[in-house]
């Protein structure tokens, strides 16, 4: 066997340590699927064999699931089609055979579970006789596919709902909430949990213990699911008819996964096993079969992770961690950057120009440090982290420093003085990075002695939530300087794409989009609860007009001025800015003062103002929610297609990855990029010129997207090919 290392004890106790070669965290893979095939056989046959444990031999965890790139390939049929449901139905439901094979032995199977345990490898947990887990604060447990677009499809949604009630099972696989080993226990998906390091000896003597115990609870007669289960059991109606409705508004119809869990769960729950889990494959099969599932998984995992583990890292630069990082400005992106930092290990300087700013700041990590308190943050190890923080006004204090980011008022000259300053406390050698949201970076470079060592670092707000970070190369930037900016975005483990230099670079520029196609529709006298609600129903997590308020109009007019001013005859002017500016010559400037496209009353809840239909006449007709959509996405999806052709982009991964993490494009989608190799590329530029037909010359395909719906490419496969050549 390659992935199983198959042995047997004097008490004939078989044990299976899971040990894939060459991956970091044991997957399920075709090796896998035959090892555990024989391994079942042989505990089946042998009677020698009186019972087994599955453990891992590796540090990382017990099991992290399906390799979803081997998934990928089942995923693929000949001249790169889709197969259709049923074939895939004959590949997936293999894997719950076997766990049925197992759990139906004749002899007891103990799970001994150490670290991480999640997606296949807790369903073949929940397959067990029994489930003995170490106890460990990093440890997790549970059944987070439905994050990217699948649902358990091991068997989890058959015996998971058995073993803790449907109800509570289904909070944890809609929303892919992880358990805690305490947790697990008290709801008892968990048999015991052990000291950290002992969970293999306590399965190995249950099962030396209870030769008898190989049977199930749902396969002994008169079995009845905890809760209830059935048409006839008012809790489980109650259940499914509040569950369906509350995720069809969650999702705004867009998730395929969530209602097929539902179904799967629904028609499976009162069956006999073996008929059950035929149920789950079948929905799995669907689910699997649309692009929807193949999109998120490339995104939302596949591409993430290689992100993270540095796929755009110059791969002959030292590794050139962080260990003192000088933060200028201290306010709330700066305040947020020294926390993740700070916590992350490293000593960090927080510089501002007055001490109570600088304090201030402080005040923010220690707040945010509190929060955790009890959740994994200790008072001691808050201490230690506060301790790294250093807040002054003197730039000597930067000294030794190696690493900058700056987060200072957005103004070219006043970032340009502080640079230099700092440049003759730490020399132009130091890294710097500037955290500018629109600025280019190549400008800003300037005021660096070698501007081969300035670059972008784009943090979103709130830093210590959002999990983006977008490097920006100007250009002159140089590879000791991405490896530098990558290295520290690893270190305070955040995601990164990497993008070339342009005014709102790829994330602001692209999501400013969204936000003034809402105020055009305003200007056009669109009712503003259709424009919000049609940005919902899209998949985005709020309406154009709440956002607007939330970043700030006047924010947002300030931008667009400073462009007007730099640009000049090069400005290309949009519907949006007289609205804009209408808006702030009203006094109505957005969240900040109370009032923006919503009114925000002290002690109520916030409203979209009525001052809106007096600013801007209701139109008579007004356009259905459809056409909304339309328009709100695909003004997206153009201007996300302009910075692939001019560059700003390098590959749509980070396109995908960025439109969202960065400002949350539809999720379901697999970002911007997926989404319009799905619809086809051809089918997008037809779109776009009826809707610039119809809107004007902002729709107008680019010709890259012309030339590609000519030649029928998709914007992965000519990624690839340019890859290759």
């Amino acid at each position: 066997m390659q992935t199983i290392n198959f042995t047997t004890d004097a008490d004939g106790i078989a044990t299976l340590m899971i040990d894939v070669p060459n991956q970091s965290m044991n997957v399920i893979g075709p090796d896998f699927l035959a090892d555990l095939d024989a391994a079942i056989t042989r505990i089946a046959s042998e009677d020698a064999i009186k019972g087994a444990v599955i453990a891992s031999g590796k540090d990382s965890g017990f099991m992290a699931g399906m390799d979803l790139k081997y998934f990928g390939s089942m995923l693929v049929s000949g001249e790169s089609k889709r197969p259709a449901p049923a074939d895939i139905f004959d590949k997936v439901f293999v894997l719950n055979q076997l766990f049925r094979r197992l759990e139906t032995s004749g002899k007891p199977v103990a799970c001994a579970i150490e670290g991480t345990c999640v997606g296949g490898g807790f369903e073949l947990a929940l397959a067990c006789h029994r489930r003995f887990v170490g106890d460990s604060p990093k440890t997790q447990l549970g059944l987070p596919e439905i994050l990217i677009g699948l649902f358990p499809g091991g068997g989890g949604s058959q015996r998971l709902p058995r073993i803790m009630g449907v109800q509570a099972s289904l909070m944890y696989m809609l929303q892919g909430k992880m358990f805690r080993p305490a947790d697990a226990a008290m709801m008892k998906v968990v048999d015991q949990v052990v000291p950290q390091g002992t969970a293999l000896d306590a399965a190995r003597e249950w099962v030396k213990a209870n030769p008898n115990a190989h049977t199930q609870p749902w396969d002994v007669k008169g079995f009845k699911v905890p809760g209830g289960a059935g048409g006839f059991n008012p809790a489980f109606v109650q259940t499914m008819a509040g569950a369906v409705p509350m995720t069809l508004k969650q999702t705004q119809r867009n998730m395929n996964a969530p209602i097929a869990l539902l179904s799967a769960v629904y028609e499976g729950i009162t069956l006999p096993m073996d008929r059950a889990i035929a149920i789950e494959s079948k929905y799995f099969a669907k689910v699997a079969a649309d692009p929807q599932a193949s999109n998120m998984i490339r995104t939302l995992f596949v591409n993430k992770q290689a992100a993270e583990r540095g796929a755009r890292r110059p791969k002959d630069e030292a590794k050139a961690p962080t260990k003192k990082l000088a933060m200028l400005g201290a306010g709330m992106m700066g305040a947020g950057i020294a926390t993740v930092a700070a916590q992350a290990g490293m000593d960090v300087v927080l510089f501002d120009r007055d001490q109570a700013y600088a304090e201030k700041g402080k005040a923010h990590v220690e707040a945010v440090l509190k929060k955790r308190l009890g959740r994994g943050m200790t008072p001691e190890k808050m201490a230690e982290t506060l301790a790294r923080v250093t807040p002054t006004t003197d730039y000597a204090d930067l000294a030794g420093a190696d690493f900058v980011i700056e987060a200072v008022f957005e103004d070219v000259g006043i970032k340009a003085e502080v640079t230099k300053k700092v440049e003759e406390v730490l020399g132009a050698d130091t890294i710097f990075g500037s955290n500018t949201s629109t600025l280019p970076i190549t400008k800003l470079a300037n005021a660096w002695s070698k501007p081969e060592n300035f670059i972008g670092v784009h943090f979103f707000s709130p830093v210590e939530k959002m999990p983006l970070v977008e490097i920006i190369l100007g250009e002159k930037t140089g590879p000791a300087a991405i490896a530098k900016a990558l290295d520290f975005v690893a270190q305070i483990k955040k995601t990164p794409i990497v993008v070339h230099d342009s005014r709102g670079f790829y994330t602001s520029r692209s999501f400013g989009t969204y936000v003034q196609e809402g105020a055009e529709l305003v200007g056009e006298g669109v009712n503003p609860a259709l424009i919000e609600n049609a940005g919902k129903q899209l998949g985005m997590p709020t309406g154009p007009l709440a956002v607007s308020d939330e970043v700030s109009i006047e924010l947002g007019v300030k931008i667009m001025t400073a462009a007007k001013k730099e640009l000049g005859d090069a400005y290309v002017p949009q519907g949006s800015d007289d609205i804009m500016v209408k808006m702030t010559d009203a006094g109505r400037l957005g969240r900040k003062n109370g009032k923006g496209w919503y009114d925000y009353p002290e002690g109520a809840k916030k409203h979209l103002s009525p001052a809106l239909g007096e600013m801007f006449p209701r139109a008579a007709e007004q356009p259905d929610v459809e056409a909304v959509k339309e328009r709100l996405l695909y003004r997206q999806l153009i201007e996300c297609a302009r910075c692939f052709e001019e560059g700003v982009l390098e590959t749509p991964e980070d396109g995908d990855i960025g439109a969202i993490f960065g400002w949350g494009f539809a999720p379901y989608t697999g970002g911007p990029f997926s989404h319009m190799d799905t619809v086809g590329i051809a089918n997008v530029v037809a779109t776009l010129d009826r809707l610039a037909a119809a809107h004007g010359p902002r729709f107008a395909p680019t010709q890259q997207l012309r030339d590609m719906a000519a030649s029928g490419s998709t914007f992965y496969k000519a990624a690839s090919m340019k890859a290759a050549a």
